[in-house]
């Protein structure tokens, strides 16, 4: 019997230890279970909070942005003066274009309305058109409130709805309208510069007006991948849903935005609940999927080491090769040593007449000139070749060659591809390109020394004009050591000016031949290389920093020789590197005071160049300038880039037509159709125009046919001295201005 009872006493034990491991199972399995449970409901409740966060961030910042819009056209002087004047056509129009159309197409706004301080409307814009004032009366009585606490608070001086990046007062709240829950912002038409008085409180109010669902929604779902998401007049709260309540000022709920929550902690319980079926059943199972996970994770690893790699030796807006990479192949290359030395030529590309994109365009077009100007050299370059951007608006170019011919034919391939117009929303603009090269073994074999050749020939190409590519020479040296030599010698020359010399070419009204105005011109005579153009030294003194003490000794001789004569103004140009000193205005006015010439006797002529320079130094100066009666020219017009758009901010008052089209005139290029619409615009704007270069009779009497204000050239003087303008003022002078009256 012993044996038998031991028996079962083992088989007792067994069913323990089975029993015990099917407990220990399910108590694993349980709780296994009950940990991926909460595991599932922490990361659904934490991806749910994220998106209602996400939700409540965007749709802040859909209302914060909606009042930000609106100052792009209320905070303005013209805005005050044509809502003032809303009844007659021209004021309405503007109106219409500026605080209308232009909200709804620029900025998205379903609707925008112009009322008076008493809730009167005098403008009303819905549905992508203009609409009858009374239009208004739709959403009247909801934005009633809102109007009411704007007034009173502008009446009572307090600082309602400012904050950072908000600079006027105003009041924005979620609203229902017409069925739709929406946004409405209302923002008083106040002046920019202060110079217009406005009684706190009876100023316009503009009503801007954008819906919430619809469109705005759908952006909302697909950029942040919410699901269904839509509008509701209850919460419809659920497991599978998440909503957030569009809130009032004054804390009542206008509705919901309820959208299908994602919830990953339910996908992922659900695309491994086979799996941990699986893995109870067969520990193997359970090792092949964590052996998967840990390959899946080493290769989202290595991934990420490439893209790392990747990213250490390309420039990330372009995809091309870097400087580091750039430098790197180009060592490689030169220390190949074979039976012949490898010919290989280094090109330094740099791009002409970027900047004016970026200042009138934005940089988003300038970087996709960039990427454009990219992919063309690219497809230029032959296979093999490395191509690189070191920066900026700057190239580099690795590529080996059998003769020099084949590289000069790639530079001109470049020049002319780089040279073609550029499509940016429907607008053709143009860039150029400068090449230069330096050849290995012709050059050098050393890293260091062929690029600082290449960098040499490149700012020949510049010298050059621009738009062309130079291979170095051992001239270009000599060149850049005499361009050292030049702001050496303009640094001593400016410690005591005996060098320079200032003249002052007239300018003569076209229809009567007087004498209008002088323009005054800088000369250098130097003690040894002789008589040294302006073209030549300004760009210098503009680059070593001497161009503001240059600009100043002009000045003042100018302005203290001009006190004494009976014109009506002198002329002195003006670069943008003076402009952008924030004391220039100060300077400018110093000097007019111990000269004694009146402001209204002084005309500053700027490049267009200076003239669309972004910076707040320089549209202070100007503002400055203009507000003590100094008049600004623009000089060398049509030049330029985007001239006729700019034209219609008139921050000038004179336009000088460049000698470039006076050339033209006769020549069958279209310069005289041009010249005249120059000319029809400025009348138009109220502008006076000047020719340059006038040397022949026919276009003397072309200028005058088309009503050209001023002549300027040699057909009529050259640049004189001080004493012969004298002379020439007093009637002392021997020759007379070849003028008619075609």
């Amino acid at each position: 019997m012993a044996i038998p009872g031991f028996r079962r006493a083992a088989d007792f034990s067994i069913v323990k230890v089975v029993a015990a491991a099917v407990l220990g199972l399910v108590v694993l399995a349980a709780g296994t279970f009950s940990f991926l449970v909460w595991s599932t409901w922490k990361i659904d409740a934490v991806s749910t909070a994220r998106q209602t966060e996400m939700a409540r961030h965007v749709i802040g910042r859909f209302r914060f942005q909606l009042a930000h819009d609106q100052e792009s056209a209320t905070v303005w002087d013209d805005a005050v003066v044509n809502v003032r004047g809303y009844a007659s056509p021209e004021s309405l129009e503007w109106i219409n274009a500026n605080l209308g159309e232009w909200m709804h197409t620029y900025f998205g706004h379903d609707a925008a309305y112009v009322v008076k301080p008493d809730g009167q409307p005098v403008y009303a814009f819905s549905n992508g058109v203009q609409d009858e004032a009374t239009s208004y009366a739709s959403i009247e009585k909801t934005t009633a409130p809102m109007l009411q606490q704007l007034v009173a608070a502008l009446r009572q001086g307090e600082t309602i709805g400012i904050e950072e990046g908000i600079d006027s007062p105003g009041v924005t709240d979620f609203r229902f309208l017409n069925g739709r829950p929406a946004v409405v912002s209302l923002k008083p038409i106040v002046s920019d510069s202060g110079d217009i008085e406005q009684v706190a409180g009876e100023e316009f109010v503009h009503v801007a007006v954008r819906y919430i669902d619809g469109p705005f929604l759908k952006e909302l779902e697909t950029k942040y991948d919410f699901s269904n998401m839509h509008f509701s007049l209850t919460e419809e709260a659920t497991i599978n849903k998440a909503s957030l309540p569009l809130v009032t000022n004054s804390g009542d709920s206008i509705g919901y935005v309820v959208w299908q929550s994602y919830r990953p902690g339910l996908a992922f319980l659900q695309s491994i609940t086979p799996a941990l079926v699986i893995i109870l059943l067969c520990l193997v199972v359970v090792v092949g999927i964590f052996i998967a996970m840990l390959y899946r994770r080493a290769m989202a690893n290595r991934e990420q080491e490439e893209r790392i790699r990747y990213l250490a030796t390309h420039d990330s807006m372009t995809g091309l090769l870097n400087r580091a990479a750039f430098e790197a192949r180009l060592d490689t290359a030169l220390s190949e040593v074979g039976d012949k030395p490898r010919q290989i030529a280094i090109l330094y590309l740099d791009l002409d007449r970027f900047k004016p994109i970026n200042d009138t365009l934005g940089h988003p077009a300038g970087d996709f000139v960039i990427c454009e100007i990219g992919s063309r050299i690219g497809k230029l370059v032959p296979p093999g070749a490395s191509l690189c951007r070191v920066g900026g608006d700057e190239f580099n170019v690795l590529v080996t060659y059998d003769q020099v011919e084949a590289i000069e034919a790639l530079c001109a391939a470049i020049v002319d591809s780089v040279g073609q117009a550029i499509c940016i929303d429907g607008q053709s603009v143009f860039v150029g390109i400068s090449i230069g090269v330096a050849l290995s073994p012709l050059h050098g074999t050393d890293r260091a020394e062929l690029t600082r050749k290449a960098d040499v020939a490149l700012y020949s190409a510049k010298a050059s004009g621009r738009g062309c590519y130079s291979i170095f020479g051992q001239h270009m040296d000599a060149l850049v050591r005499e361009r050292a030599e030049i702001e050496r010698d303009l640094r001593d020359a400016l410690a005591d000016r005996k060098q320079f010399q200032v003249l002052y070419q007239p300018k003569y009204f076209a229809g009567t031949g007087q004498v209008g105005s002088v323009e005054a011109l800088v000369r250098w005579q130097h003690p040894t290389r002789g008589l040294i153009s302006p073209v030549y030294f300004v760009p210098i003194a503009e680059e070593c920093g001497l161009i503001r003490e240059l600009g100043r000794m002009v000045l003042e001789q100018a302005c203290s020789a001009a006190a004494a004569w009976p014109i009506d103004n002198i002329a002195v140009n003006v670069s943008a590197v003076q402009l952008r000193d924030s004391a220039f205005s100060i300077e400018v006015m110093a000097i007019l005071a111990a000269t004694g010439l009146s402001p209204h006797k002084l005309e500053l002529e700027v490049t267009e160049t200076a003239w669309m320079d972004s910076s707040d130094s320089c549209a202070a100066n100007i503002r400055a300038l203009r507000a003590v009666g100094i008049h600004i020219a623009l000089d060398d017009f049509g030049t330029g880039f985007s001239t006729f758009g700019r034209l219609h901010e008139t921050d000038v008052d004179h336009i000088k037509i460049d000698k470039m089209f006076v050339d033209g005139l006769g020549k069958d290029r279209g310069d005289e159709a041009i010249i005249q619409a120059i000319v029809e615009l400025a009348r138009a704007k109220g502008l006076k125009t000047t020719a340059e270069g006038v040397e022949t009779k026919e276009q003397n009497d072309f200028l005058i046919r088309i009503g050209c204000d001023e002549l300027q050239g040699f057909l009529f003087a050259k640049p004189m001295t001080q004493e012969d303008v004298g002379a020439l003022l007093s009637g002392r002078a021997k020759t007379t201005p070849r003028l008619s009256s075609v």
